[in-house]
């Protein structure tokens, strides 16, 4: 065939999506045009697509997924591209997501590093850059990790605006990330967030030592129905909890950890501290 470019499956996710796309195409006896003609998109953009020169989009996967007979099936099409999407995150992790824009109170407790609803753009750059420097997620992950928390964010500003309580570990906001101008700027940030009418910003002390309940991080959604979920990771895995057997001892002991903390205007005032570089 006259320009028909080698593809390499195993140089990118995006790749291999493309190449499988050109695969099922193929094995039907296609050209760009009908395959085109099949899914409503240009020959160009079929062409893009093969070549991992643009990165398939969802509702791409699902019209594909239509076209080739393989919708809600182990090896369709959508989820490849959710694989790929949020391949590098922990299990849960995305279901939880899709949960969190619509919940009506999000409760959530992080240890080490400032959690993704807070975060600005420069230290969630440092962060992916750091994981890419250390082989643990690709560049194109990075970029969809950062574009996530932007995601997350946007939700929070949404017309029925949720109730957001945030409890941080000192570590959170001691620990250097990037430059003094990342950190600071992100500092800064986590100042105008208390100062927001539908938040409650608290820092759990060093001091608190064993009265803190909560060694790995954790979420709590509340949904507009009342019902709880919650969600907790390892190092290694997340998991996503409905049963509210489990969710509400967790609830409990959330409030527990947030009695215990500072209260807010101590926890600003430390905050602020650090940000002038006093200890």
């Amino acid at each position: 065939m006259v320009n028909r470019k080698e593809l390499n499956p195993g140089s990118s996710p995006r790749a291999a999506f493309g190449a499988r796309i050109r695969r099922f195409r193929e094995e039907r006896g296609w050209s760009q045009e009908e395959l085109a003609m099949h899914l409503g998109y240009s020959s160009q953009h079929i062409s893009a697509i093969e070549t991992a020169r643009k990165p398939p989009t969802l509702p791409f996967s699902r019209k594909a997924d239509r076209v080739f007979g393989t919708v809600d099936t182990t090896d369709s099409f959508e989820r490849e591209w959710r694989d790929m999407r949020h391949g590098s995150l922990l299990e849960g992790f995305p279901e939880y997501v899709s949960h969190e824009g619509r919940a009506a109170e999000i409760r959530l407790y992080e240890v080490g590093v400032i959690p993704g609803l807070l975060q600005t753009p420069e230290y969630a750059d440092v962060l992916a850059e750091s994981a890419v420097k250390r082989g643990a997620i690709t560049t194109d992950q990075a970029l969809e990790r950062v574009a996530l928390v932007a995601e997350r964010q946007a939700s929070l500003t949404r017309e029925a605006q949720p109730m957001v309580f945030v409890v941080l570990d000192e570590s959170c906001i001691r620990r250097p990330i990037g430059e003094p101008a990342v950190i600071n700027a992100q500092l800064k940030r986590l100042v105008e967030f208390a100062e927001l009418p539908n938040t409650v910003l608290q820092v759990a002390p060093f001091a608190m030592g064993a009265r803190r309940p909560f060694n790995l991080p954790l979420y709590v959604l509340t949904m507009p129905d009342r019902s709880l979920m919650s969600y907790a990771e390892s190092a290694h895995r997340g998991h996503l909890e409905r049963e509210s057997t489990f969710v509400l001892p967790m609830l409990t002991a959330y409030h527990q950890l947030q009695a215990q903390a500072l209260s807010q205007a101590e926890s600003v005032a430390m905050i602020e501290k650090l940000g002038k570089g006093t200890p």
